[in-house]
Parts: C-alpha cells; structure tokens; sequence
C-alpha cells in the first residue's frame, strides 16, 4: 500500500451501492468528470467497472497526493491523474462533457460555491450529459434522520460555512442550469443519490 493514500471507510462502504446505480446512470456516457475525488478511492473503483468512459480526477491540490497513490496502485487505461479544479473557480477545466460526478461535497463546500458549482454545469455540459451528486440532503427543511441532524451539527461547529443543504435550494440550482431531474434515489447511511440530464430542449 502507498504511504501516501488516505482511506475513508464510507467510501468503502458506499462505493458499491453507488456503482450499481451507475452501471445504469452512465451506460452512455463518455468522459466523466468527478469533482472532489478526495481521497481517490472511488475514481479507482468506479472507473474498473465502468471501462467504456474516461473517469477524469479533479480537486483541490492537497488531495492530490492520495488521488495520485490510488491510481498509481490501481492502474487502469480510463483513469485520469487529479486536475487542480475549484468549484469556486470560473476557470473550469473542460466546456464539452457528457458525464459529471460528486460525492459528499455539497455539504463541504460554502453555498456560494455551490451556486458556482451549476453555473459551471450551465456551459460545460454536452446535450444530454448527466450529473450526478451523492451525499445527505434535507427536504422541506427537515433532515431525513436523527443521525443526519447531528451531522449537520458537527459539520457546522467545525466550520459555519459547512452543513447539510436543502434539496429544494440545490435543484432550483440544477433547473437554472438548465438541467432535469432523473432520479432522487435512498442510499445507505441516509443519503441520496440525485440524477441530472441536461435539458436542451
């Protein structure tokens, strides 16, 4: 094992429940980007079951040392090493993609960010490209478990900008992105897994 890999036990945990949906979700798509691969366990687990696409690292730079070591031990033709990318940032790393993935970011990043995360998607995706966002979400201002909720309250005393977000807020910034809901799928650990399709319509 590289001395530089960071392990997460949830992404262990999910990244199959994850995949299994993604088998579907991404049957057509191409070139996915993942924005926040953070430790690099999934991009090196999904891209092995998904041989047909270009899975496309990105994060920010302190991440990428663990990104680098997974991949360097799990090589494979369709991975791609870490692009240096913030959510944040209007210089975004590609204007044509037919596939996105995050997980476990939307709660991470400030709100401004993730405003800024769509309006990247409103010119970077191709017609009918598919985003997909994992992680916790409240509905209707209400947590979807007693173990979100002390979540949301860990995350916000380690930094008021972090939290769990509204469903509602982070689809309207789907919809002005000009994108349409597909799936809104229960995951384990009461999470969710939000599809998207590029409405050009």
């Amino acid at each position: 094992m590289h001395s530089k890999k960071s392990f997460s036990q949830a992404c262990e945990n999910n990244q199959q429940p994850i995949l299994d949906l993604l088998l579907a979700v991404f049957s057509d798509t191409r070139h996915v980007l993942e924005i926040g691969s953070g430790t690099g366990q999934h991009a090196v687990f999904f891209s092995s079951s998904l041989p047909h696409l270009i899975w496309q690292t990105s994060d920010l730079l302190p991440n990428h040392a663990s990104i680098n070591a997974w991949i360097s031990d799990n090589p494979a033709n369709n991975i791609r090493r870490p692009l240096t990318f913030d959510a944040g940032d209007p210089t975004w790393p590609y204007s044509s993609l037919d596939g996105v993935f995050t997980a476990n970011t939307a709660h991470i990043m400030p709100w401004p960010t993730v405003v800024s995360l769509f309006e990247g998607l409103s010119f970077m995706l191709k017609p009918d490209a598919t985003v997909v966002m994992y992680g916790p979400f409240k509905y209707k201002g209400r947590f979807t478990s007693i173990s979100n909720e002390a979540f949301d309250k860990r995350l916000r005393a380690n930094s008021t900008h972090q939290g769990i977000r509204d469903f509602e807020a982070v689809h309207r910034l789907a919809q002005d992105a000009g994108l349409k809901l597909q799936k809104d799928e229960a995951m384990p650990a009461n999470n969710r897994l939000l599809v998207w399709k590029k409405d050009d319509a």
